[in-house]
């Protein structure tokens, strides 16, 4: 196999760098596989979309009832186009509960409607999302989804909204979902909408876009539906969730195995990922001072980083192992930076 140099010199970014790492060094799987999300991520560049236009979230439809089963629409508007999550909630046997992809039945089922669905298009789906791949689909269907409950988290956070006090900070730390998600399909699976439908719309442009829009939405209704259920039991003393802890809260996901052949597929574009990621790291390392505010913002990061690290459980015990030893590392990056402080 050809190997390539690093890549240096003025054709980068337009800027004369120093030499980057090697390829043999940062294109490895384990290391690759340890990278943090940064501003070129699919989540993180959907975000920033959506609050540089302020989208606003509206519920045209909720129809649930007194348990939190039925369906609900949740539209967003993002580049003049209106997007909706259909999300169907369904009673679900813990004897039919799994994660794993051959599973039938779920707690909920979602598709991303291109615009905001009328009655009849609700009920058309509800035959099909339901039974997700054994559905039959068209094109105003963008992305199919579906996702179980976290059973512990959902119900305390549900007995406690519904009793007019928050839920344990540590339990929301120790697992931070109500839903996870076990698959979100998109480009054309099972008749959905082909990718050249979206591929040049404003917002939707970008790699996964659409299927971050997706589980956006279904994080939303997952914290909506916990607050109805609450509700619902509680009446008047229940409570709504503390915005800190509303932001806290994330989506699971069980697998994410389409990444892999989505990595496989598009080796220019993995390179300029990697390229700009590197860039900017060999950037940081050549400075040579900072200033105050820039001091300051990094010991806030680090700070940060360091609380973040400290939150994060898994069960896995090699992965947890890791996450021990990163946690020592940077609590003394912190130790050595107070003993030998950058420069200005």
């Amino acid at each position: 196999m050809k190997a390539f140099p690093a890549p240096s010199g003025p054709d980068i970014c337009g800027a004369n760098l120093p030499p980057l790492r090697d390829p043999d060094t940062v294109m490895k799987l384990e290391r690759m596989g340890a990278f943090f999300p940064h501003r070129l991520s699919f989540m993180r560049s959907f975000i920033r979309r959506m609050a540089r236009e302020g989208s606003t979230l509206t519920i045209p439809v909720c129809s649930l009832d007194h348990d939190g089963y039925g369906h609900v629409v949740l539209t967003l508007p993002l580049a003049g186009h209106d997007y909706s999550l259909i999300a169907f909630s369904r009673p679900l046997d813990d004897a039919d509960r799994t994660d794993r992809v051959i599973a039938t039945k779920w707690d909920a089922s979602f598709c991303l409607y291109d615009g905001v669905p009328g009655e009849d298009d609700i009920a058309a789906l509800a035959e099909q999302v339901t039974r997700q791949e054994a559905g039959r689909y068209h094109d105003k269907v963008l992305t199919l989804s579906r996702a179980n409950k976290s059973l512990r988290l959902f119900n305390l956070v549900v007995d406690a909204l519904a009793e007019g006090r928050q839920p344990d900070h540590d339990r929301i730390v120790s697992i931070g979902y109500l839903m996870r998600t076990t698959a979100v399909y998109g480009n054309g699976k099972f008749g959905i909408a082909d990718r050249d439908r979206i591929a040049r719309r404003p917002g939707l442009q970008g790699p996964f876009q659409a299927e971050m829009l997706t589980v956006f939405l279904i994080r939303e209704f997952t914290l909506f539906l916990a607050e109805y259920c609450a509700e619902q039991q509680g009446g008047d003393k229940a409570i709504s969730l503390d915005p800190a802890i509303r932001r806290y809260l994330g989506i699971g996901n069980s697998t994410g195995l389409g990444m892999a052949p989505f990595l496989v597929n598009h080796p220019i574009l993995l390179h300029s990922w990697i390229v700009a990621r590197e860039v900017a790291l060999t950037r940081a390392r050549d400075l040579t001072k900072a200033s105050d505010d820039q001091l300051k913002g990094f010991d806030r990061l680090l700070d940060r980083a360091i609380r973040h690290c400290h939150e994060w459980q898994v069960d896995d015990e090699i992965q947890m192992q890791r996450i021990i030893t990163l946690r020592a590392e940077l609590t003394r990056l912190q130790a050595e930076i107070a003993r030998t402080p950058l420069a200005r």
